[in-house]
């Protein structure tokens, strides 16, 4: 078995000492595209990836694709993925995540179980530590390669970066040690605004558009599709549609929606809910 085998089983084995035995895998090229075929293989067992592991990375870096895992949620926690961390972030989790990732050079990401999980506070800690607030749940797998151009030809390995096997945190362990951000009004209270120009029928804001004027994304030539995708939830919200409705349509047009599956579209529908709201108390 090759070490870059090692670090996989490494990586499936940290998810297993919080509980998770199955995961979603997706294989990407390198613009982040779904492989038309065989791109997506659902629920695998965390035994079924350890004995082919090897051969599927070995597959992959011959083709120069992304090996992307999603861990299926456990019974015991709830898995908080905290994405885009800068070095100085990462040491603030380091004794508070069950696993920590070296996606690209400067670039970490950090797992945190938490014990007893409630509805928002998975957001609430990505604000509280400046993560990513659209992070998907779907990691590069350990000892696979980073295939985006921008940093080609020398494709970066993704490795781990620290491990606490089964470190389980509370809410009050995690609050306590100042990782997360103070309560808001519920996104469910958001009122309804009404424009003076609305028609009786609603109508969805235009998903291309929202595409057409996201960022690029870092050291790239290519639109932010999280950002895209939160902008456009933001007007649909706005525009009088429900977080539920919202998240439903976002999987019918987003493709990072369809490939992160309705988990993704309901965590940005509810971080882009929060953002309307915030706005709004801002404007009263």
């Amino acid at each position: 078995m090759t070490d870059e085998a090692y670090k996989a089983l490494d990586m499936l084995n940290a998810f297993a000492s919080v509980g998770v035995h199955r995961f979603d895998v997706t294989f990407t090229d390198l613009d982040g595209k779904k492989l038309e075929k065989g791109g997506f293989l659902g629920s695998r067992d965390v035994n079924e990836l350890r004995r082919t592991i090897g051969r599927v990375l070995k597959e992959a870096e011959l083709h120069q694709h992304n090996v992307i895992i999603r861990p299926r949620k456990p019974e015991c926690a709830e898995l908080i993925q905290l994405d885009d961390l800068n070095p100085e972030q990462l040491r603030r989790l380091e004794h508070r995540a069950f696993m920590t990732l070296c996606t690209s050079p400067g670039n970490y990401q950090a797992w945190v179980a938490v014990s007893d999980p409630e509805p928002d506070f998975a957001r609430r800690l990505r604000k509280g530590t400046g993560a990513d607030p659209t992070a998907s749940g779907a990691t590069r797998i350990s000892g696979s390669r980073n295939f985006k151009r921008k940093h080609g030809p020398h494709f970066p390995l993704v490795e781990i970066a620290g491990s606490n096997p089964g470190l389980m945190q509370t809410r009050a362990e995690l609050d306590s040690a100042g990782l997360v951000a103070a309560l808001e009004s519920p996104p469910s209270a958001i009122p309804r605004r009404v424009s003076l120009t609305s028609t009786s029928r609603k109508k969805w804001p235009s998903y291309e558009r929202c595409v057409n004027y996201a960022p690029l994304v870092h050291q790239g030539n290519r639109p932010d599709i999280s950002k895209a995708d939160f902008v456009w939830c933001m007007t649909a919200l706005d525009w009088g549609w429900s977080i539920e409705d919202t998240a439903g349509r976002l999987l019918e047009v987003s493709s990072k929606a369809q490939e992160n599956g309705e988990a993704y579209a309901l965590l940005t529908a509810q971080n882009a809910a929060a953002a309307v709201e915030r706005r709004r108390g801002n404007a009263r």
